[in-house]
Parts: C-alpha cells; sequence; structure tokens
C-alpha cells in the first residue's frame, strides 16, 4: 500500500494536524512492510499559487509550452502523479478561518486539472482520481462538528465536494476539536483522535489479513 501525507499547518512543529496526521502515517506503514510512504510538505516546500502561465499552459500542447508554462505545469504533473499512485491518502490542515490552509488549497488547484483528475462528458462532470482512501485531519480552536458553530465549518464541506468531484468519494474525517480551549481541552482533543487513528490503523490491518 501506498500512503501519502499531505500537511499544511504554517505551525510547524507545534502544530496538532500535523502531529497527528504524521503519526498516523508512520503507524500505517509500520503495521505493514510493504507499506511505503510519500511526504508532501507544502510549508516546507509550498506550492506555486496558480497564475497566467499555469492557466494557459494547462492547455498547450507540450512542445508549444514556454519555460515558465512547462514548469508551473510540472510542479502540478508531479503532484498528480503522486496523487494518482496513493491508495490511501492522509490529509492534515489547521482550521483557518474557518476553512483550510491556503498551501494546501494551492495543492487542491493544482490537482484538480480537466482531462487529468476529472473529464466533461455527455453525462455531465465525472472524476477520475478512483480507488482511494482518504482521511482529513483537521485542527480547530473551537467545536465545530457540532453545534451553533456547525455553521462556519466550511473546510470539511469544501474538501468533501471537491475531493468527491475528482473521484474520490471514500473519505473519513479525524478531528482534534477545542484546542484553543486550555491544556486540559487540547489533552482529550489529541487522546480522542489518536484513539481513532489506532482503531482505524487495527481495521486496515484486520481487512489485509482477510485478504
Amino acid at each position: 500500500m501506498s500512503v501519502l501525507l499531505v500537511t499544511s499547518s504554517p505551525r510547524g512543529a507545534a502544530s496538532h494536524s500535523t502531529r497527528i496526521a504524521t503519526e498516523f502515517a508512520e503507524k500505517f506503514v509500520a503495521a505493514d512492510p510493504s507499506n511505503t510512504l510519500v511526504v508532501r510538505d507544502l510549508v516546507a516546500n509550498p506550492l506555486p499559487h496558480i497564475d497566467a502561465d499555469y492557466a494557459s499552459g494547462i492547455y498547450t500542447p507540450v512542445e508549444a509550452r514556454t519555460p515558465r508554462q512547462a514548469e508551473v505545469v510540472g510542479v502540478s504533473d508531479v503532484v498528480l502523479d503522486e496523487l494518482f499512485a496513493a491508495d490511501t491518502v492522509i490529509l492534515a490542515t489547521g482550521f483557518i478561518n474557518f476553512s483550510i490552509s491556503s498551501t494546501l488549497k494551492s495543492w487542491v488547484d493544482h490537482i484538480s486539472r480537466s482531462g487529468k483528475s476529472f473529464a466533461y462528458g455527455e453525462n455531465g462532470p465525472k472524476g477520475l482520481v478512483s480507488g482511494k482512501k482518504v482521511y482529513i485531519v483537521l485542527a480547530s480552536g473551537g467545536i465545530y462538528s457540532e453545534g451553533a458553530a456547525v455553521q462556519f465549518d466550511h473546510a470539511i464541506p469544501y474538501l468533501r465536494g471537491v475531493l468527491g468531484f475528482l473521484g474520490m468519494t471514500d473519505v473519513d474525517v479525524i478531528r482534534i476539536e477545542g484546542v484553543g480551549m486550555g491544556p486540559d481541552a487540547v489533552a482529550a482533543a489529541l487522546a480522542k483522535a489518536t484513539a481513532k487513528v489506532d482503531a482505524v490503523v487495527a481495521a486496515s490491518q484486520g481487512v489485509a489479513a482477510a485478504a
């Protein structure tokens, strides 16, 4: 199994989403020696925001692209190759201004390409990225999975929507909620997220053994 880990929090070592997602990916790999891990750190190596050269370059034949077009489209090709090669995708982000990090949004922009990850036909759009299991690890200062603040959660609906559009409909969410509510809340949120990670890894091993 190939695991793709995409981290995006600007908080570095202090990031709860990066910590839990990294531990998650490492446990997946440790559980089965045949598993491999590819890490895409969007903070250490941010992707360029899409620009005019990208927007024109993706529709320009390879041999006719300018050097700049070739460069930016080449970046997109690399992240798409990583995505298509993965069996399991783990996306980590902090809850920033009610949505995902801008670095993760850039990743989404680079993997969302007509003719590559989706296509339009007589019956409308069709996602071309299939057969993936996706986990979203989201850390937030408040509680947004329930209660009055649910309406402010634009992160999970957006990611579910765009991933589903590309063909990735098997998506689970691991929340690390309430980390802005004091040390006890942080400890409880991390413990809950870790327990879910461990349960997922254990379940995946049961499936692998049965197969």
